[in-house]
């Protein structure tokens, strides 16, 4: 019995589209992999510095992602700032923000002071808090985000006290007025007044992206063995 093959160009065609289709997926996948795994060891190298002293010169976030920093200023009481919607440990929650203003300066910088619980059946009220008076050295981590989630409704104008969704140094330095790093730092240290700062780890997973792209992959050699297959079998019954 003789063994043939019967070409069809719709299910080759439809085959091509399938392979490439799988392999550039897989690709973007490996790629999304290794620029974790370069952010994982850019975290690591950076946990290894010493704290960078801040001052009032203006300076690029992309540089100091990551980096652990030390500034000394005086809180602007007056003008902190709610995230809502973010949870810690199934409770929910916001987090404080509020600027410091850079001593011997004009400068300011958004500063994440922590986590506060909040009442879901009042939805104004929050858990109190302690805001230290007079200078103060505050270390943290430089970030460029402080996370966002979906917006939900009209935000509220940024003013003293707003409980807003999402914001950025920008959008705050044109609502306030101040002279502002473009970038926040997430506090660090002890918790005295207050505030939790259990603060959620960067989500790297490169174990995902890594098991989509054996996924996206094993879908292009499927599609490929399976028009091989399937056209053996049409050429053996053509001629049977």
């Amino acid at each position: 019995m003789r063994i043939s093959f019967r070409f069809r160009p719709i299910p080759f065609a439809a085959t091509v589209l399938l392979v490439v289709l799988g392999v550039s997926l897989g690709q973007w996948q490996e790629r999304r992999a290794l620029e974790k795994i370069a952010l994982q060891h850019k975290l690591e190298a950076r946990a290894a510095e010493a704290p960078l002293a801040l001052g009032p010169a203006l300076l690029a976030a992309a540089p100091l992602e990551y980096r652990h920093v030390s500034v000394t200023g005086q809180f602007v009481a007056g003008y902190p700032l709610y995230l809502n919607n973010r949870p810690q440990d199934g409770r929910a929650g916001l987090y404080l923000l509020m600027p410091l203003r850079i001593a011997g300066s004009d400068t300011h910088v958004l500063v994440a002071r922590g986590w506060l619980p909040r009442n879901a059946g009042a939805v104004a009220t929050m858990a109190p808090y302690t805001t230290p008076a007079g200078s103060v050295t505050v270390e943290g981590i430089v970030k460029g985000s402080i996370g966002h989630i979906m917006q939900l409704g009209t935000p509220e104008p940024l003013r003293p006290g707003a409980i807003v969704q999402n914001i950025d140094p920008a959008q705050f330095g044109r609502a306030s007025g101040l002279k502002l790093q473009p970038f926040f730092i997430e506090q660090g240290g002890s918790a005295a007044d207050g505030l939790v700062r259990a603060w959620p780890a960067p989500a790297l997973g490169v174990e995902k992206h890594q098991g989509y792209a054996f996924q996206w992959y094993a879908l292009a050699g499927m599609a490929l063995l399976f028009f091989v297959m399937t056209g053996f079998r049409r050429g053996t019954n053509q001629t049977n």
